[in-house]
This record gives structure tokens, C-alpha cells and sequence, in this order.
């Protein structure tokens, strides 16, 4: 009788992996097929947010045909065959999961705090304060503003698609955008997407869309942040790997 497990030295395959409850979620991810499907499944919880214990897993090909459920967590990935270009589809089981709703991807639907003028400007210690101090402090602080090309210079190589590493903290990814951002500060900056949900949003800031991404996997920093080059994303589990 023949198996299915196909497993020849640290082979590795590129899936697609998409999510029930986040339509606007898909990433490409390389896994090793000697990593146990239960290794898997935790890889994926840290990009999407379900748990291993409410996650299941379906396989699909390149045609979109369903192959089969990943359902036994201790049997290593290569036993079901994957190949690069299949889709890994998440299953979140969890009626209550953080990912149901919408709300992750539909920021409408999330209650916002707000607070009137006259009750902020009652308070201490806000950024209103601090300039008003600073004003009076030293007004040509204030006068003195940033152009439109602050850090421009610093974008020469920083292209759009490229990968790269965010410091401090070693955070990777791809650039998605280059420019200036009209409701930020002046000058340019660097729009984000992390490998994994490190962010603060999905390319949307402040009303204005300036790329997309996964929700929690965008960010806009200072070209001064960014190192360009060959940063490949990182597997969690290599150091347990053989």
C-alpha cells in the first residue's frame, strides 16, 4: 500500500492561505513539509488571530477543487501532499472568536471613544497643552515648520514591493507605499505591511486609504526606519526545526 506522505529533506511549499470570517485576508506563506499540521495551525494564529483549538484547515488546488481537511494535527505537512500555489483555507470554529463580526476589517462597526473641546482642554498632560507650552516657550519652534520634502532624500531606495526591516524591534515586510501622507505630519513616509499582525491598521489612516493590507498588519513610519533589502519573512518555529 502506498502512502501519501511526500517528505524529501527540508522540501518546503508556498500556500496561499485565506480565512473564513476575513475576506480581505490573504498571504502567501512557505511552510516546511516536515512541520506537523499543529505547527502549522499555530504559525497561522499569529497572522490571523484564531486559536489552534478553534482552526481547521482545508486544502485546496490550484483549480479551486476542495482536496481534503487537514484533520489530524500530528501528521507532518507533506503527508497531504501540498504544492506551491495551493490554497490553504482557515476555518475559524469559534462563534466568538476575535475574528467574527467584521469588525477587524469593517473599523465602522468598533465603538469610538470621543470627548468634547471644552472637557479636553480641562484635562492635563495632553499634546494640546505641551504645544501651547512650547508656543509660549519658544514661539519660532512653532513657526518653524517641516516641508513637504523632509526625508525625501532618504526614499531613493525604497520602492514599493520591495522587503524590508522596521527598527527598532526588527519588525519585516513589503513596502506598499511611498510618499507623503496629508493627514499626518509634513514630509515623507513609508507605508507597511508586516509579516505578521504587528501593526496599527490596514493601510488606512485618519479617512484616507493609502494602501491595503490585512487588518493589525500596516503601518506608516519614517523612511529613517526602514532598511531595504533581502529580509526574508521569518518562520517562528525554524529553531525547533532539524
Amino acid at each position: 500500500m502506498t502512502s501519501r506522505l511526500q517528505i524529501q529533506g527540508d522540501e518546503s511549499v508556498l500556500l496561499r492561505v485565506t480565512h473564513s470570517n476575513l475576506k480581505s485576508f490573504s498571504s502567501d506563506v512557505r511552510f516546511s513539509l516536515q512541520t506537523s499540521v499543529e505547527a502549522v495551525k499555530e504559525k497561522l494564529w499569529r497572522k490571523c488571530g484564531t486559536s489552534v483549538q478553534s482552526m481547521r484547515l482545508e486544502l485546496y488546488d490550484g483549480t479551486e477543487t476542495k482536496l481534503c481537511d487537514l484533520s489530524d494535527d500530528f501528521r507532518p505537512l507533506g503527508f497531504y501532499s501540498p504544492q506551491d500555489g495551493y490554497r490553504l483555507h482557515v476555518i475559524d470554529l469559534d462563534p466568538s472568536s476575535v475574528t467574527s463580526g467584521g469588525w477587524l476589517e469593517d473599523t465602522s462597526l468598533v465603538e469610538k471613544y470621543s470627548i468634547s473641546d471644552e472637557a479636553y482642554d480641562k484635562r492635563d498632560g495632553t499634546f494640546r497643552k505641551f504645544k501651547e507650552k512650547l508656543a509660549y516657550q519658544n514661539p519660532s519652534a512653532v513657526e518653524n515648520k517641516i516641508p513637504d520634502s523632509y526625508m525625501e532624500d532618504l526614499c531613493a531606495n525604497i520602492k514599493v514591493g520591495v522587503r524590508c526591516q522596521v527598527e527598532p524591534g526588527g519588525k519585516r515586510g513589503v513596502v506598499k507605499f511611498v510618499g507623503n501622507a496629508e493627514n499626518l505630519a509634513p514630509g515623507f513616509w513609508v507605508g507597511i505591511q508586516y509579516d505578521e499582525p504587528l501593526g496599527k491598521h490596514d493601510g488606512m489612516v485618519k479617512g484616507t486609504r493609502y494602501f491595503s493590507c490585512p487588518p493589525l498588519h500596516g503601518a506608516l513610519v519614517r523612511p529613517d526606519k526602514v532598511k531595504v533589502g533581502d529580509y526574508p519573512e521569518r518562520d517562528p518555529f525554524e529553531e525547533d526545526e532539524i
